[in-house]
């Protein structure tokens, strides 16, 4: 279910207008040489009467357009975030002094994104489906949908498990760290993976999407804390 980042929505005005434009532009320099390519006794027919522009005009108009959509192509990927996940054993922040898987989503880009939308799927280990009472997701859920499904299982909340309850307009800064939520060993053995998809808004009004596995690569049964990452 993990996927790579993709656009899902790109900026109307900034993106398909532009293309509108080049092609429009395209058509009419067409539409021009063959204009000027015709036997003078046709051009006073319909529609080779209307005389647009001239060739050097409809070659600038081309040009332009074209250039103007190349230049936004290139500074949407120069604002485009680089979401990624990055998970490890720490302490502190479970009660008791108990060691906890903790997530991180970061923005590799080098500019700020804008959440949009989060929502969760949870799937449970073998051994807690054979013990009957609980299912898989079937669909994408709210935080709190999340953290019920999760405490049917007698998980308790901000005592084995915690995600993070973040909103639409959630700012994430590039080449910074947003919090997503930590797991115990306890709750790491009911639940076989917790899947975040994330929605973000760039600075020219591109909506990008990830789904991230949370416990990808855990260490489920931790016995100390892993080093700083930086």
């Amino acid at each position: 279910m993990e996927t790579t980042q993709h656009v899902i929505h790109r900026n109307g005005l900034f993106s398909r207008f532009l293309l509108i434009l080049v092609g429009f532009a395209v058509l009419l320099l067409g539409y021009t040489l063959i204009r000027e390519n015709l036997p003078q006794r046709l051009t006073h027919d319909w529609p080779w009467k209307l005389r647009l522009l001239d060739i050097q005009s409809a070659t600038a108009a081309v040009l332009a357009t074209g250039g103007a959509s190349l230049a936004r192509a290139q500074y949407a990927r120069t604002v485009r975030p680089a979401i990624g996940y990055f998970g490890r054993v720490m302490d502190g922040m479970a009660p008791d002094g108990r060691l906890a898987w903790v997530c991180h989503l970061f923005n590799g880009g080098q500019d700020v994104a804008v959440t949009t939308h989060l929502s969760y799927w949870v799937t449970f280990t073998s051994a807690a489906k054979a013990q009957g009472g609980v299912a898989d997701s079937s669909d994408w859920m709210t935080h709190q949908a999340a953290v019920d499904l999760m405490e049917s299982r007698a998980l308790r909340y901000r005592r084995d498990f915690a995600i993070d309850l973040i909103g639409a307009g959630r700012p994430v800064p590039g080449e910074q760290l947003m919090f997503l939520g930590w797991f115990t060993e306890e709750a790491m053995s009911e639940l076989e993976n917790v899947f975040v998809k994330v929605r973000v808004i760039d600075r020219v009004g591109d909506t990008h999407e990830r789904i991230i596995s949370l416990l990808k690569g855990a260490n489920r049964s931790p016995r100390h804390p892993d080093p700083p990452p930086f």
